[in-house]
């Protein structure tokens, strides 16, 4: 089972990054949260990393019903694209692909939904 969906895009980091946040809006998500891996690993550890960004992406629509249909799903919730630079410059946006995840529930009216949420994020993920 893959647990992301990833592609090479041919853009600077910050380019990128406002693509993906544009491309899930399309989609219906919004950016709850960014966090910016690389200032938290040089402020708490004092380590230099790649540029490293994590976007908490919900789709409200889809959260609801999935919170409906099990009320601890909020734990994988919400999804995450990220955003990162290689050594050698390339630069990857990868995406959960939370059917898996949301099959290893085991609640059936999970099942359609994660397919169509994971569809959504592969359109997200092919448009940047």
């Amino acid at each position: 089972m893959k647990y992301h969906i990833s592609k090479t895009v041919n853009c600077p980091f910050s380019e990128a990054l406002d693509k993906a946040a544009l491309e899930l809006k399309k989609e219906g998500f919004g950016v709850l949260t960014e966090i910016d891996v690389r200032a938290t690993m040089k402020k708490k550890l004092d380590v230099d990393f790649r540029n490293y960004k994590i976007l908490g992406a919900c789709n409200p629509n889809f959260a609801h019903r999935a919170l409906a249909a099990e009320d601890k799903v909020g734990v994988l919730l919400p999804c995450n694209v990220v955003v990162q630079e290689h050594a050698d410059g390339r630069v990857e946006v990868s995406a959960l692909a939370p059917a898996g995840l949301m099959k290893a529930v085991g609640n059936p009216a999970l099942d359609e939904l994660a397919d169509q949420v994971e569809a959504a994020l592969k359109r997200v993920i092919e448009s940047i």
